[in-house]
């Protein structure tokens, strides 16, 4: 019998890949049929609904992009996409450096890194809610931060931001930081803690120093683990919603509106569910910018590999 002929034999002799591991497949139904109803089949509903006149309820009346158009000639909701937007570039940029640059402090091997790094991780076991009236307590003139430094004796001392409408997102920063770090910096000291000992000696024999070693070899040999810790970011920044609505509700005015905030008061309170599917659609264009890249650079690079 020749090599091709054992080959087809082998071959045919395998099960075929589809019926491998039945159980599992099996146990995996109910996952896929909510996956696909739920989130596939709401998410389709919610497109085709925003092109529609719904009002308090849902109506198959079309009425092409009128919604879209409304929304995009809406001051409330370019004032939100301009505030997701500051609030994002920061978050995303400060996040990964605050986190990288604590998980690099405890990868040193301190003393007491088990006490730090409960500390820093114990704000994510909070909920936005609890997050954003704490720092609205914190940030309060009255009794916060301000009239603390002032009973120190600067009486001149002056920091109000979320009644302040220019820097009223810097104060959602402020909480997002204390609250989202954490969990970026366990995640990068897991990754820290994956590389080898033996990279850092090789470094320290070639005489690299500490900073040129992480920037040119331990980050590039973390890639995956900043591509996981932007996709958490970037969700985390697009549905930026209990925050907002614990520390300011939006306010002063609409100074610090942001798109999720948007959808939920068109869509439950000022009962327009078409203008509502059209901003969520808009937010779910957002999503699928940041997924689409994520995807490539994980499945890409590998596939070219």
């Amino acid at each position: 019998m020749t090599t091709t002929s054992q080959d087809d034999a082998r071959a045919a002799r395998r099960p075929i890949r589809l019926f491998r591991n039945p159980m599992a497949k099996i146990a995996s139904i109910p996952m896929i049929l909510t996956a696909l109803v739920v989130f596939v089949g709401g998410t389709a509903w919610t497109v085709v609904y925003s092109f529609t006149d719904s009002r308090l309820l849902p109506r198959l009346n079309f009425v092409g992009l009128d919604q879209y158009e409304r929304l995009w000639s809406t001051r409330r909701w370019l004032i939100s996409i301009e505030n997701l937007a500051i609030y994002g570039i920061c978050s995303l940029i400060l996040t990964l450096l605050i986190g990288f640059t604590l998980a690099a402090m405890l990868d040193r091997k301190i003393r007491g890194e088990a006490v730090f790094r409960s500390i820093f991780l114990y704000p994510f076991a909070l909920s936005f809610v609890v997050t954003g009236l704490a720092w609205q307590w914190i940030l309060n003139p009255d009794f916060g931060l301000q009239e603390v430094v002032r009973r120190m004796g600067w009486e001149g001392f002056t920091f109000d931001p979320l009644n302040n409408p220019d820097i009223v997102m810097f104060g959602l920063l402020i909480a997002g930081l204390w609250q989202g770090t954490g969990l970026i910096m366990c995640i990068m000291l897991a990754g820290l803690r994956g590389i080898d000992e033996d990279i850092w000696k090789a470094a320290k024999v070639d005489g690299i120093g500490t900073v040129k070693t992480y920037v040119r070899i331990i980050i590039p040999m973390m890639r995956p683990v900043f591509i996981t810790a932007l996709v958490l970011i970037a969700s985390g920044i697009i549905k930026l919603y209990d925050l907002v609505v614990a520390q300011t509700n939006g306010g002063p005015g609409i100074a610090s509106e942001v798109p999720a905030k948007y959808v939920i008061n068109y869509m439950f309170r000022a009962q327009n569910l078409g203008q509502g599917f059209a901003a969520s659609t808009m937010m779910l264009v957002s999503v699928i910018i940041i997924l689409v890249p994520w995807a490539y650079l994980e499945f890409g690079g590998k596939k070219r590999d």
